[in-house]
This record gives C-alpha cells, structure tokens and sequence, in this order.
C-alpha cells in the first residue's frame, strides 16, 4: 500500500535511510550520500510538511519511501530534455529509497509506477529524475521502465556533494 506519510513514520523512514547506509558499508556504494548528512530525518520531514511524502507500507512496517515533488534542480537547466514541459507540469522523483531487506522483490518499480500514476492525477505530463551515475540498479531500473537518459552533468547537491547525476525523463 502506498500512502502520504505521517509524523509518526519519520523514525522508520530514519531507519530506511540508515539501513541504506549500513548495506553501503559493507559494499558496494551505489549512492553517493553522506551519513548524517543526505538524506536525513529532518529531510523527510521538509517533504513531510510539504505534503510530498510517500511511503510504500506492508503489514504495519514500511518498506520504502520517496518524495515526489515538482522541484527542479537548477542543474537541470543544464539537461536538453526532449520532453517539453512548464514547470507546472513536471513531477520529480527525489530519494527513491527501498530498504534493504525488501529489495529485490519488485518494490521500486511499483514504487515508481505509484509516482507515474500520482503525478499524473497532479495534471503533471512528464516525470524527470536524476541519480548518481554509480548507481548501477538505478541505471538499469529507469530505461527498463521506459525512462530516457536525457543527460548527464555535474551537480553539487546539497551544496557539499560534487558528482555525476544522470537525469531521465518519461512523458506521462
């Protein structure tokens, strides 16, 4: 089931993060994030308090989260996008997280046809996202889900992060 999330989900979509973390330190790092400070607590609940917080739950646990907003980054500006859109009318995927545990089972598509479809009832017509070039399940993920590689640059996310992010987009 997906749902907005709550308040009370902040300590396990914490725990999501931090297991994410975990797997990383034992290899391989598919991310790029920074322990304690990308993503965070106190960043899902600025999604929170947007109102653009989801979470994909199962018997009472959750088992991934994402925030789907319609920010643009501004190294977006740098993408030649194929899909024209205003502003307006375009859905972002930020910090699509599946926990550990659960991957491999289908969730992160399901998670992504959830955002396509939620999106869509927004009046949104095209989905963009980006992810770090070393994200090896992510990249194959995308164009599997009928996503393009619009481009590749430089980001320096969260003003501390220097890194390759590639951008995809998919029309609605």
């Amino acid at each position: 089931m997906f749902r907005l999330a709550e308040a009370a989900d902040l300590t396990q979509i914490g725990e999501i993060y931090e297991a994410i973390f975990d797997r990383e330190d034992q290899g391989p790092v598919y991310t790029n994030w920074l322990r304690g400070s990308y993503p965070t607590t106190g960043d899902a609940r600025q999604a929170l308090d947007a109102g653009t917080l989801y979470v994909g739950e199962e018997d009472g646990a959750l088992w991934g989260v994402v925030n789907l907003n319609g920010q643009q980054l501004p190294e977006y500006d740098r993408i030649p996008w194929s899909i024209p859109a205003e502003a307006d009318q375009v859905g972002v995927i930020h910090t699509l997280c599946i926990h550990p545990a659960r991957s491999g089972r289908g969730y992160a598509k399901q998670m992504v046809a959830f955002c396509e479809e939620t999106a869509r009832a927004q009046g949104k017509t095209v989905i963009r996202l980006d992810t770090w070039e070393g994200n090896v399940p992510a990249n194959r993920l995308y164009p599997s889900l009928g996503y393009r590689l619009a481009g590749a640059t430089e980001f320096f996310f969260q003003g501390y992060i220097h890194e390759i992010l590639n951008c995809y987009e998919k029309k609605l």
